[in-house]
């Protein structure tokens, strides 16, 4: 396990479906509120019938939100019920930009929180594809390099796709590509505490870096891009990863699929 973990940390594509452990991103209570908010005008959607060959299920929100630790749960404990062939997880962070034809120095002063960072077009190719029963080569992103590396994942289709990432909201085609979508809704203070956690611990950074980082882009473009994005989502969850309630109305949602 000890390798997979030291994989983690350099890449964002951890192998989710060979490893017995689902890396856990650290999460802190926030305040309480209401457990689950369904867009009233989205409910239709959501409800939207179980014929599809591929079903994909985008959960968006601030970085540090709880994203990835609602991905991990869910599919963790469906895959328990389903099995890894019936289930997988697409991390956005996967689809940074190749910047291998840039200097270091260049690299490190990309906006990584702008939707122009993401090659979303490939991301929707990779969807379709996997809707139409065909399998893809999933990017490897490296944190420590600032780019893609040679490798890539191969991922084969399966019932359920779970998307999770920052901005998947903000493109209007993976809007239209997915069956429903999720916000995961977490104060700023919250997920600076998160992120500051991870990447110092996780991603080798010094915590000036990362205050820098999110002074200067992280926050501004969650208000410019991430936060109106909230307008596009099925369902609103508040309280971040370790919303119990949440997770399981979701389980629920998601498990009528495999029917």
């Amino acid at each position: 396990m000890t390798s997979l973990f030291s994989l983690s940390r350099i890449t964002c594509a951890f192998d989710w479906y060979h490893a017995r452990e689902i890396p856990i991103i650290a999460a802190f209570d926030a305040p309480a509120s209401s457990f689950l908010n369904i867009q009233v005008n989205q409910v239709a959607k959501f409800m939207t019938d179980k014929s599809h060959q591929c079903v994909i299920i985008g959960i968006a929100g601030a970085s540090a939100s709880g994203k990835s630790l609602i991905a991990s749960t869910l599919y963790r404990e469906l895959r328990e019920q389903v099995g890894d062939e019936h289930i997988g997880v697409i991390p956005e962070d996967s689809y940074y930009k190749d910047q291998s034809h840039l200097s270091m120095e260049e690299r490190v002063k990309t906006n990584y929180d702008h939707p122009n960072a993401m090659d979303h077009s490939l991301l929707f190719q990779h969807l379709e594809a996997l809707k139409s029963g065909q399998a893809i080569e999933l990017p490897v992103y490296s944190y420590v390099e600032h780019t893609r590396t040679q490798e890539t994942i191969r991922i084969e289709p399966k019932k359920v796709i779970i998307l999770e990432g920052i901005l998947l909201l903000t493109d209007a085609r993976l809007r239209e590509s997915m069956n429903f979508s999720i916000f995961v809704d977490t104060p700023l203070d919250i997920c600076l505490m998160r992120r500051i956690k991870r990447d110092v611990n996780e991603r080798g950074r010094s915590m000036d870096s990362v205050m820098a980082q999110y002074q200067k882009t992280v926050r501004p473009m969650f208000l410019q891009f991430i936060e109106p994005s909230k307008q596009y989502a099925d369902i609103i969850v508040p309280r971040g990863g370790k919303n119990r309630i949440a997770i399981d109305i979701l389980k629920a949602k998601i498990s009528q699929f495999f029917e």
